[in-house]
C-alpha cells in the first residue's frame, strides 16, 4: 500500500470517530442546556463535515501522475485544509449567533454534573485521535492529516474550557457566564480557522521547505556533490507530502556529460534517501556561469 493511499484510509477513520464525537457531545449538551456545550457540538459537526473533506481530498492526492497533472495530485490536501478553515469560521458565526441570543436567557440544568462528565469523555477521545493525526500527518508530510490532528487538539482546548466554565456558573450561580464563555469559544475557533486557512494559502502559493529542511536540503547537495564546482540558484516548494528542489550545478567545462550525469545522480539519489518521493531538477553548467553567492561542495573538483 503506497503512503498516499494508507493516508487516505487514516483519515477514512476520522469520519466514524467525529461522528461518535458529536453524538455524545449532543448528549452532553441536551443534559445540561448549556449553549457553551452546544457552541462545543456545533464545532463537532463541523469535525464530521471536515473529515469527510480530508478523506476525500487524499483519496484524490493519492492517484498518480497523469497526463493533465503530470506533477501529481497532491496540492488537493490544500485544498482540503482550506475547506476545512471556512467550516471551522461558519461554526463560529454560528456560536456567536446561539450565545448572543441565550445572553438575555441564561439557563442552566439543575443538575449538569453528569453532563459535563459526558463532555470530558468526548474531549478525551478527541485528544486521542488529535495525537494520532498529527503525529502521523507529521511523519507522512501530509498537511491534510496535520490540519485536521491541530483542529482537534484546538477543539480539545475548547471543551476544557467549555466544562470549567460551566462548573463555575453551577458552582456560583451565574449563568450568564454560560454565553459569555460560548463567545469566548466562538473567538478561540475564528482564530483557529484563520490559522488553517493562511497555512492552506501558503502551500497552494508554492511555499517553500522550512528552514530546517532547506538547511538539510543544502548540505545533502554539497555533501553529494564531489566532482562539481558550485550549486547556485537551489530553490524548493512543496505540494502535500511532496517536495520539490531544483537548482544549477557548475561542473568544470572539460567534463563529459556522463560524468556530470554521475554527479547528478549520486545529488538525486541523496535527497531521496532523506526525503522520499522528492522531485529534484538539475540544471548543469560550465564554470563560467558560477556565481559569487553558491554552494561550494564539500569535497573540491576531482577534475574531469
Amino acid at each position: 500500500m503506497t503512503e498516499s493511499r494508507s493516508s487516505s484510509n487514516l483519515a477514512l477513520w476520522s469520519i466514524p470517530v467525529a461522528v461518535a464525537i458529536l453524538l455524545i457531545k449532543t448528549l452532553a449538551w441536551q443534559m445540561t442546556g448549556s449553549v457553551a456545550l452546544l457552541s462545543d457540538a456545533l464545532e463537532s459537526i463541523v469535525n464530521v463535515v471536515a473529515a469527510l473533506v480530508a478523506w476525500y481530498a487524499l483519496t484524490i492526492a493519492a492517484q498518480p501522475s497523469d497526463q493533465r497533472h503530470p506533477f501529481g495530485h497532491h496540492k488537493a490536501e490544500y485544498l482540503s485544509a482550506v475547506v476545512e478553515g471556512v467550516l471551522i469560521v461558519v461554526a463560529a458565526l454560528l456560536i456567536f449567533q446561539e450565545a448572543i441570543s441565550a445572553l438575555s436567557r441564561p439557563r442552566l440544568a439543575e443538575a449538569p454534573w453528569l453532563g459535563l462528565a459526558v463532555n470530558v469523555v468526548a474531549g478525551a477521545a478527541n485528544a486521542a485521535w488529535a495525537t494520532v493525526l498529527v503525529r502521523q500527518g507529521r511523519r507522512r508530510r501530509s498537511p491534510a492529516l496535520e490540519a485536521s490532528g491541530k483542529h482537534l487538539f484546538a477543539d480539545v482546548w475548547t471543551s476544557v474550557g467549555v466544562v470549567v466554565g460551566v462548573g463555575l456558573a453551577v458552582v456560583t450561580g451565574w449563568h450568564i457566564l454560560d454565553p459569555i464563555l460560548a463567545m469566548l469559544v466562538g473567538v478561540n475557533i475564528l482564530r483557529e480557522g484563520f490559522v488553517v486557512i493562511m497555512a492552506s494559502v501558503d502551500g497552494l502559493m508554492d511555499a517553500s521547505a522550512d528552514d530546517d529542511d532547506k538547511e538539510h536540503i543544502d548540505r545533502i547537495v554539497a555533501d553529494c556533490a564531489a566532482g562539481a564546482l558550485q550549486i547556485h540558484d537551489l530553490r524548493t516548494r512543496k505540494a502535500g507530502p511532496k517536495l520539490f528542489v531544483e537548482f544549477h550545478l557548475v561542473v568544470p567545462g572539460e567534463m563529459t556529460v556522463a560524468k556530470s550525469h554521475d554527479i547528478c545522480d549520486r545529488i538525486e539519489q541523496g535527497i531521496a534517501a532523506q526525503f522520499p518521493g522528492a522531485f529534484t531538477t538539475i540544471h548543469v553548467e560550465p564554470e563560467a556561469m558560477a556565481k559569487a553567492d553558491g554552494i561550494e561542495p564539500s569535497i573540491t573538483a576531482e577534475g574531469s
